[in-house]
């Protein structure tokens, strides 16, 4: 069994900062990609950022220069730095990871919990 649990959500005003962190803990050999996803009210859920096994990184257009994601490999733990942020950055946050439990075997996605993250004007 695997389990991934977000932190560091909370209320910040436009313009300030927040580090959210997924740490995965259970049956993992490896995590291949891991990825931060966001839903609005509303809205479908969209990816954010996501980091590959090898440090790539990618992300979606509207977060390009203020998010930054990483991850520390050690500690199965991946990390997404928010900075100047914005009210339409509101919503929640989901961590996913794919996650191979053995040698050879294919990964498997999972999901957080979610953590609500909210921007006031």
């Amino acid at each position: 069994q695997v389990q991934l649990v977000e932190s560091g959500g909370g209320l910040v005003q436009a313009g300030g900062s927040l580090r959210l962190s997924c740490a995965a803990s259970g049956s993992i050999f490896s995590i291949n990609g891991m990825g931060w996803y966001r839903q609005a009210p509303g809205k479908q859920r969209e990816l954010v950022a996501f980091i590959t096994s090898g440090g790539n990184t990618n992300y979606v257009d509207s977060v390009k220069g203020r998010f930054t994601i990483s991850r520390d490999n050690a500690k199965n733990t991946a990390y997404l730095q928010m900075n100047s942020l914005k009210p339409e950055d509101t919503g929640v946050y989901y961590c996913n990871a794919d996650i191979s439990p053995g040698w050879r075997r294919p990964g498997v996605g999972y999901w957080g919990q979610g953590t609500q993250v909210t921007v006031s004007s």
